[in-house]
Formats: structure tokens, C-alpha cells, sequence
């Protein structure tokens, strides 16, 4: 799977990508990078198909290991255009990115 450092997502994101966060709702409420889309790993089995096929998917985490393993399991269902996120949600607070909290998605 690619993976992609937070600059270059926000550049995507921008252009029409889609970012989603597989941390646990708790972990969201703290802080997540603005505009992602919460679908915890521990749903995740259950919920990957209300993503759409036809969009560039990038994952993200705290650290980029449960993305990692959400966005295996898409390209493993069918999907094609998924991307990791380098370094989490830790790495885009500390590139300056613009985060949120609470339950905004």
C-alpha cells in the first residue's frame, strides 16, 4: 500500500479525497485531523463498504498501524485507490494541520 506524508494528503484532500479515521471514538473527540470521516477498526469490517470504490481513500490513525491494516483489508475487498497516512494523526498535529475535536465529522 502507498503510503503518504500529512502535507501531501492535505493536498489530496483538497482536491476531492477522502480521509478516514480508524481510531476509537474516544480517541477522535480528542483530536483528528479536520474533515475526517470516523469508522473505528473495531467496525470497520462491518462498515468499509458505506466507502465509496470510486474515490482515493486515505487511512489514518494515531500512529499509521490500524490504518495501515484498514486500508489492507479495502484493497483486499476490491477497492484500489487507498493510502496510508505516514505518522497519524500525531504527524499532522505536529505539521501544523488543521485538527478538531468532539464528535465534528
Amino acid at each position: 500500500m502507498n503510503a503518504i506524508s500529512p502535507q501531501e494528503a492535505q493536498e489530496r484532500l483538497q482536491q476531492g479525497a477522502l480521509l478516514i479515521d480508524v481510531r476509537e471514538p474516544n480517541e477522535y473527540q480528542e483530536i483528528h485531523a479536520q474533515g475526517a470521516r470516523l469508522i473505528p477498526l473495531s467496525e470497520f469490517q462491518a462498515r468499509y463498504q458505506e466507502l465509496p470504490q470510486d474515490a482515493e481513500l486515505i487511512m489514518i490513525c494515531r500512529s499509521g498501524a490500524r490504518s495501515e491494516r484498514a486500508g489492507q483489508m479495502l484493497l483486499d475487498n476490491g477497492y484500489s485507490n487507498v493510502t496510508n497516512l505516514t505518522g497519524g494523526t500525531m504527524a499532522w498535529a505536529q505539521d501544523g494541520l488543521p485538527t478538531s475535536t468532539g464528535d465534528d465529522q
